[in-house]
């Protein structure tokens, strides 16, 4: 590597980690989401992914164990449950599908918003493979005409009150076995135990385990997202049969 080039590490085809920043290949060349930087590298256009509007890619760069283990696998159907208004969604999508869903992949994204759901549309329109749903994530039942299959990938970014609960309905309904679920808690919207933010991850981590998961890390991402984690688990073989 020639003196004074970032250290780049590619988590995947159209992931990287430069420096301390985290990039996605542009599956919509020229355009950007949420006014990200955009830059051109030898003909690919690279999305700078701001781990202060996503707690995914905080906890890609936070994790202790191996980044590139925190996405789904290239061409995969998941699902991602408070999908906002498409931040994260958009990057996972360059990841998960490519340009014109070269990869042809798939992401479920809910919410319960209309107006999310509104910009959740526009980015679906120009990202195929990105099919948005209007539903209440505390009803599973409104999921399932989209979730003919389980999944191999969950993730949940939902603030509210029982959200460790929500997080486990939708893995015992939806996610594969084997599959991985992340959960991003906001310690000040749950009330699962008295004390403070790490107190309440240790009580959800808790949780995840009774139900069956196997616990993989606890991410806390303060400096990015405040009173936030990223806990991961993963399915055992015999998940839900």
């Amino acid at each position: 590597m020639a003196r004074g080039r970032r250290r780049v590490r590619e988590i995947s085809e159209s992931v990287r980690i430069e420096g301390r920043g985290l990039w996605s290949k542009n599956a919509v060349r020229g355009v950007a989401v949420r006014n990200e930087n955009l830059r051109r590298n030898r003909g690919v256009e690279w999305r700078h992914w701001s781990p202060r509007n996503s707690k995914l890619a905080a906890g890609i760069l936070r994790t202790k164990g191996e980044p590139e283990d925190l996405l789904p696998e290239v061409g995969a159907s998941v699902l991602y449950l408070g999908a906002g208004h498409g931040t994260t969604v958009s990057h996972l999508h360059d990841h998960l599908c490519g340009e014109k869903n070269v990869s042809g992949g798939q992401i479920v994204a809910v919410d319960i918003a209309p107006r999310c759901l509104r910009d959740l549309i526009r980015l679906a329109k120009v990202r195929p493979g990105l099919l948005p749903v209007l539903a209440d994530a505390r009803k599973p039942e409104t999921l399932s005409p989209w979730l003919p299959n389980r999944v191999p990938w969950l993730f949940q970014d939902v603030s509210q009150a029982g959200q460790v609960d929500l997080f486990l309905g939708a893995a015992k309904n939806f996610l594969a076995p084997n599959g991985l679920a992340l959960l991003s808690l906001k310690s000040a919207s749950e009330r699962i135990s008295a004390g403070g933010a790490e107190e309440q991850y240790a009580a959800a981590a808790a949780a995840l385990s009774d139900a069956g998961l196997d616990v993989l890390e606890v991410i806390e991402l303060t400096g990015w997202e405040e009173q936030h984690a990223l806990i991961t688990g993963r399915a055992p073989s015999d998940w839900q049969r």
